[in-house]
This record gives C-alpha cells, sequence and structure tokens, in this order.
C-alpha cells in the first residue's frame, strides 16, 4: 500500500458557518490552518449554505428539513465536519436527526453525518488528542462560554485548556462566565430589552475581570459582545479562539473596522 496513502490525515469537510463568510473570514483561515497543521486535508465545499438553524428554531421544519438535506449532501463523504461554533455544530449534531422523525432513510443518514460533526476545539482536543499549541499573544484575556458550546456539546475546559499554554497570555476567569451574552440567534430580535441587558452584563464583568481580550467560540456571542463593548466605549479587543491558536491576531479585532488609510491624526513620514 502506498506510505502516503496510509499515513494520510482524516479528511475534513469545514463548515464554515454564515457568519463567519459574511463578518469575519479570518475565522474560516485560522481554522483551516489550525486543521491543516494537525495533519487534517481540509475542503470547504463551495456549495454550502447556512445550517439551517435560524429555521429550525423559529419553527419551519419544512425549509429547515430542505437545508439539511443539502447540508448532508454535500458533507456526508468527509470523515468528519468541523466547524468554528458550537452553535452550528450542535444543529449538526444533535437537531438534524430530530428533523427527520418518520423518515427512516434519511434519519440514517443524519445521524451517521452526527456522529462525524464536531466544533472546532472540540474536534481537535477530544477527538484529534491535541494538548498543547505552539502561538504567542501578549494579554489579559477572559474566555465566554457559550450557551451551544457549553450546554449541548459539552465544551468548557477544552478551551481554557489550550489557552493555558499559549505564551504571553495571562487568562482569568469573569463572573458568570456561563451566563447567556444575550445574543442568541433571533432571540436579540424578539427580545431586544432583555438581550441589551443580558449583553450590558457580560460586558460589565468582562470590565471587572481586568481583562484587555475576551475570547469565543461562536461569532454570534462575539459579534454582540463586540457591538455592546464599543458602545460602552471599552477598548477590550475581541477574537475568536481559533485567531488566536492559529496565531492570526495581526487584523483589528472583531467589531474595529479596518482602516482605508491614514487619518488627519496619524503620523506622517
Amino acid at each position: 500500500m502506498d506510505s502516503a496513502v496510509s499515513h494520510r490525515g482524516p479528511k475534513v469537510g469545514l463548515f464554515a458557518t454564515c457568519l463567519v463568510d459574511l463578518f469575519r473570514p479570518n475565522v474560516g483561515f485560522a481554522t483551516a490552518k489550525l486543521l491543516q497543521d494537525a495533519g487534517c486535508e481540509v475542503d470547504v465545499p463551495v456549495s454550502q449554505t447556512c445550517c439551517g438553524q435560524p429555521a429550525y428554531n423559529n419553527g419551519d421544519q419544512a425549509d429547515a428539513r430542505a437545508i439539511a438535506q443539502h447540508v448532508i449532501s454535500i458533507f456526508e463523504n468527509y470523515d468528519y465536519v468541523v466547524a468554528p461554533s458550537g452553535s452550528c455544530a450542535g444543529m449538526l449534531k444533535l437537531h438534524y436527526p430530530k428533523l427527520f422523525a418518520g423518515d427512516p432513510q434519511w434519519q440514517a443518514r443524519a445521524q451517521d453525518f452526527a456522529g462525524k460533526s464536531y466544533e472546532l476545539i472540540s474536534f481537535m482536543t477530544d477527538v484529534l488528542g491535541i494538548k498543547q499549541l505552539t502561538a504567542y499573544y501578549a494579554g489579559k484575556a477572559a474566555y465566554h462560554d457559550s450557551c451551544s458550546g457549553l450546554r449541548e456539546l459539552g465544551i468548557k475546559q477544552q478551551p481554557r485548556n489550550l489557552l493555558a499554554n499559549i505564551e504571553g497570555l495571562v487568562l482569568v476567569e469573569m463572573q458568570d462566565t456561563e451566563v447567556c451574552c444575550g445574543f442568541g440567534g433571533t432571540f436579540c430580535v424578539k427580545y431586544p430589552e432583555l438581550s441589551t441587558r443580558l449583553v450590558s452584563d457580560k460586558a460589565k464583568n468582562i470590565m471587572d475581570s481586568g481583562a484587555d481580550t475576551l475570547f469565543a467560540g461562536d461569532m454570534g456571542c462575539l459579534l454582540n459582545i463586540a457591538g455592546r463593548l464599543s458602545r460602552l466605549q471599552q477598548p477590550i479587543k475581541v477574537y475568536h479562539i481559533a485567531e488566536v491558536l492559529a496565531g492570526m491576531t495581526t487584523v483589528p479585532p472583531i467589531g474595529v473596522p479596518v482602516s482605508s488609510g491614514p487619518t488627519s491624526e496619524d503620523p506622517v513620514s
């Protein structure tokens, strides 16, 4: 047998997620780098779409099933499906099989698909067995536990274990780190006042921790928290955990616009 074939790493389909694709492509690139550095063969199917969670959460079962069938069809031949999001990974892993109750053929395909679907950090630590990564970040950071990753997928200590070994990084725990940030997908649209209260409490806890940086594993949480910190005029940097683990934090933090050129306040050489 060809040695290159016998020793190839797992073939991973990268589920990029809508928010990463549209708002923070750097997270997708960082995810691909981490997986490739771990020996995986990474592919990003160009025909992938939303995971269907917005439709599912709003009771639109028909569209959610149609989206799930499309996603399963284009990803099911990979060894694993990995998403840099506990929310999307939870949808793929836990909710797809429920969509096809009463349809034995599709339910079986959804169950097989669910068994190979993982959130990024869980995949790296629980499947690949990675315990330490070589990266550097100078700062004092807090970590926010997203609801789906924590409660649906059991992701709690895994990201902290990896962050604890990052050179230059001091990791601190904020109060109520496991409490929702108020995003919750369409929750923040349906209940804006409650959402604002939750994210304001989260921002206060981050500030009280003394952290200058916040990490998390879900773009929904990160965008929500970064937006609130910006409105409170707090200079706390916000990054997806994949970006720091991959050493890709040279881009502006989430919520900070990319400069289009020098301003009147910039020094002129």
